[in-house]
């Protein structure tokens, strides 16, 4: 009886008041459409609401350093700079703050007009010019040691040759830590023709502040655009009526942004699997491994909801991390991505079978607490597929990685698209899972039904455990804290017991439960003894 009581009241707890105890449906999924409706729900979001200045140069000239320097961001939260030729590949953009303007400052690869110079030539140029579009001003990075060279001439020819109205190019003298010679340096780059060059040292700071001065006028034109473009929009929607402000700060405040982080293998398709939901190439793909370098991020928009993707460099194993190159800033990056998102797609390889790798990530992501969907890519290539082989697979997947066993599993193919959209309502489930709270009576209920279909074992000395009362503390992961009469009697087995019980009665799919196990003070448990009522031994 207590049992049948129990299950209508988690039914309609779970499935709403008026459920005729019909199993509950699966995560909402958007359903497969046509090239056209998708493009009509996915919209990418355009960084055009905030100016954005373009760091131009060829490469190790100093152009991340600078970055960093311009945004006040350090080692961790800026852009990946090591000696070494070719570090930036990808856009990475990041947000300043001068004078009282805020703009965002896009660091890119290092420009080679000749293919046979450098890897990813052609894609970095692209990428390049990407970024310059969006800009409202470019600075072009130089190496002062060095002096001017071909590579520069090029470039300078190449900015001259932008053709958006009033776009302004400064040009930053790197390197430039001497004050007796800086200006000797910057005179020889009076040939590129683009104005005064200015000495500067990203590392030190010399002559950035001065650098700033020179982007203003374009930071203030390029705010003015925004503000005119906004107050046509206000008028084009509403028939000429001004539209409070109050309104769309409440409407972001319902619909918050979701960070979603990549973690995977290199060479596991998470760049394509970012250039598929975007529909364009944000990351530079290659069969090549450890392609992706420093985290990329980008946002879009699915029925009104915003989703912001940051793709991660592929994780190798720790003895395989080389400490002579940038790997392991790579790797850094990578796991720092995992702590801040609030979803994590773990991207796995169909073709073969997950790997201690793979576990190993599953078991870095259940370790920081954040939310999980896992993703089997290349599932196009996979031979033979059917409902059976498909539920083998995913079978396989949840004993492999039984530290995430608990996530929805997707068979996706960044090729083709396929199942792709499925991503977004995964995501969303597993968002409101993480910080969905449960009352504590209900938590409860769930926890003495599962006590009296099975108690703790008893230890050697012959003492048993004992829950007094359970609640929730926490969201994000979902924390319950049980008080006992002493946590050393509870086994991991029985612990992994309860866990499974709260999911199957509660409906945490796509997140882990930190189940904590506290005991109960003497002097708290002798005072309830003397209650009237209390509970007596």
């Amino acid at each position: 009886k207590h049992t049948h009581r129990l299950f209508i009241f988690q039914a309609r707890l779970v499935w709403g008041p008026s459920c005729a105890l019909s199993p509950p449906s699966t995560a909402r999924t958007l359903p497969e459409r046509t090239p056209k409706q998708v493009a009509q729900r996915v919209r990418r979001v355009s960084r055009g609401q905030v100016p954005t200045i373009a760091i131009i140069g060829r490469p190790n000239v100093g152009k991340s350093t600078l970055t960093n320097r311009l945004c006040d961001a350090g080692q961790t939260n800026g852009a990946i700079v090591f000696d070494e030729p070719g570090v930036t590949r990808d856009r990475i953009y990041q947000h300043a703050t001068w004078e009282g303007r805020d703009f965002d400052v896009v660091d890119t690869g290092g420009l080679l007009f000749d293919d046979s110079d450098g890897l990813f030539a052609e894609e970095i140029r692209e990428q390049a010019q990407v970024a310059l579009a969006e800009s409202c001003a470019a600075v072009l990075v130089v190496d002062g040691r060095e002096g001017r060279t071909r590579i520069d001439e090029q470039i300078a020819e190449f900015l001259r040759k932008q053709r958006k109205r009033n776009f302004r190019t400064v040009v930053a003298v790197n390197k430039c830590e001497n004050h007796r010679t800086e200006v000797s340096l910057a005179a020889d780059f009076w040939c590129l023709g683009l104005g005064e060059p200015m000495a500067c040292s990203g590392i030190h700071g010399n002559g950035v502040a001065e650098v700033l001065d020179e982007l203003l006028p374009s930071i203030d034109d390029a705010w003015e655009a925004v503000a005119a473009k906004a107050e046509k929009e206000k008028h084009e929607s509403s028939g000429g009526a001004l539209v409070s402000s109050s309104s769309s700060v409440k409407v972001e405040e319902d619909d918050p942004q979701i960070d979603v982080a990549f973690l995977g293998r290199p060479n596991v398709g998470k760049s394509s699997l970012l250039n598929r939901f975007l529909g364009q190439p944000r990351s530079i793909v290659s069969s090549t491994p450890g392609t992706t370098r420093d985290a990329v991020d980008e946002s879009v928009t699915v029925d009104d909801r915003t989703f912001r993707f940051v793709d991660t460099a592929g994780v190798r194993r720790k003895t395989r991390v080389t400490k002579a190159g940038p790997e392991e800033k790579m790797v850094g990056r990578a796991l720092l991505a995992v702590k801040r998102a609030d979803v994590v797609l773990l991207v796995l390889d169909s073709t073969v079978e997950p790997t201690d790798q793979d576990a190993a990530l599953a078991r870095r992501i259940k370790q920081d607490g954040r939310a999980c969907v896992i993703l089997a890519n290349k599932w196009d290539i996979k031979d033979d597929k059917d409902e059976a082989s498909t539920r083998i697979a995913a079978k396989s997947i949840r004993e492999s990685l039984s530290d995430v066993a608990w996530a929805d599993i997707l068979f996706v193919s960044a090729e083709t698209g396929q199942r792709c959209l499925r991503v977004y309502g995964a995501v969303e489930t597993a968002v409101k899972n993480h910080r969905k709270r449960v009352p504590t009576n209900v938590v409860n209920e769930v926890i003495r039904d599962a006590l009296l279909w099975q108690q703790p074992p008893a230890s050697s000395s012959g003492g048993a455990g004992k829950i007094y009362f359970a609640s929730q503390t926490g969201i994000a992961p979902p924390t319950i804290v049980a008080m006992c009469n002493d946590p050393k009697l509870f086994t991991d087995n029985y612990k992994r017991y309860l866990e499974r019980k709260l999911r199957e009665s509660l409906d945490w799919t796509g997140t882990p439960i930190r189940l904590i196990f506290r005991a109960k003070r003497l002097r708290d448990e002798l005072r309830d003894r003397r209650r009237p009522g209390g509970r007596r031994k």
